[in-house]
């Protein structure tokens, strides 16, 4: 029996260690018959080192999503691996140390503007530098952390978040007519290099164990790969713009 990717050509960004989501989401990709391609910034050879653990080989592209050379060249560079592409995946997000951790009233407008462009825009240039290999529609698939809320310590990535959630809704907007597809995952806390640069994760983490409805794994990114890996595929033809909590239900639950 094929897989529900058999036949699609996906870009992954964001592999950096084996318990990142993005991880997973690339190994049930090729498990489910998807070719794909990986993207990292800023050491492309951490990337190489954990992709070798994957099923398949796979390129890894050096891709830094603020500098407008990088997004010049992609769609030349992968177009030398896969000729087309259905999918892509976003699993980037960065703030500078002074934009987390309680500094909030604080932080310098640089600091902000960065978290912003890694953090938010990157979803649109990532997406619009790799249009012209999707001629065929597709499906884009991002990564947030529920900004409905202000979580403790997580500071000026709240902002950030809520700007890649709005970023989505409008990318749905512009290319549902070019059979485009464009929604997130809401993933709960994962014990991953990303989560464990924000200070004070343990104690944000903590807050699944009290509330969540479904028991929650720190240690568990498949999850949220399944659903990414879910929204890839044609079992969605139809949903767009949408959030995908992944987060053991505890986005429905009050006090």
């Amino acid at each position: 029996m094929s897989g529900i990717l058999e036949g699609k050509r996906i870009l992954i960004t964001g592999v950096l260690m084996e318990s990142s989501i993005a991880f997973h989401t690339a190994r049930l990709a090729q498990e489910q018959g998807a070719e794909i391609i990986l993207t990292a910034w800023p050491r492309p050879s951490l990337t190489e080192r954990v992709a070798r653990k994957l099923p398949k080989p796979v390129k890894v592209l050096e891709l830094d999503v603020s500098n407008p050379e990088h997004l010049d060249r992609l769609a030349d560079q992968v177009r030398e691996v896969l000729p087309t592409l259905d999918g892509i995946v976003h699993s980037i997000g960065f703030a500078p140390q002074d934009a987390l951790g309680g500094n909030f009233l604080d932080t310098p407008w640089e600091s902000v503007a960065t978290a912003m462009n890694v953090s938010a825009y990157s979803l649109k240039s990532l997406t619009t530098a790799l249009l012209p290999l999707m001629q065929d529609g597709g499906s884009v698939v991002g990564l947030t952390f529920d900004a409905q809320f202000a979580w403790p310590q997580y500071d000026w990535m709240g902002p950030a978040k809520a700007a890649l959630e709005s970023t989505n809704r409008y990318l749905a907007r512009y290319l549902g007519p070019r059979d485009i597809r464009c929604n997130l995952v809401s993933a709960g806390p994962i014990g991953s290099m990303a989560a464990k640069s924000i200070p004070g994760f343990t104690e944000l983490a903590d807050t699944w164990n009290q509330r969540s409805p479904l028991k929650w794994d720190l240690s568990d990114p498949e999850p949220a790969g399944r659903a990414i890996v879910a929204l890839l595929s044609e079992w969605f033809p139809k949903t767009t713009g949408e959030i995908v909590h992944v987060d053991g239900g505890l986005h429905a639950i009050g006090a």
